[in-house]
């Protein structure tokens, strides 16, 4: 049996591309996985908490797993 925890991360506008449309930054999510790792986490994927009408993801749930 597991036990999953989520933890939120943003994805915030920082101007237009060029040529490629808006571009967006992803909050440090490196520094939260590997902290997780630290403490006997593993990293399992992400969904999607908040989304644009264009598609683009303002707010994720990375989703971490420990077997108990």
């Amino acid at each position: 049996m597991y036990r999953y925890e989520y933890e939120t991360v943003s994805c915030d506008f920082r101007g237009w591309g060029l040529g490629s449309g808006n571009v967006y930054r992803i909050e440090d999510y490196r520094s939260v996985i590997d902290k997780r790792a630290a403490d006997g986490w593993r990293y399992v994927g992400f969904i999607p908490a908040k989304q644009r009408g264009t598609g683009h993801i303002q707010q994720m749930d990375l989703i971490f797993e420990k077997e108990a």
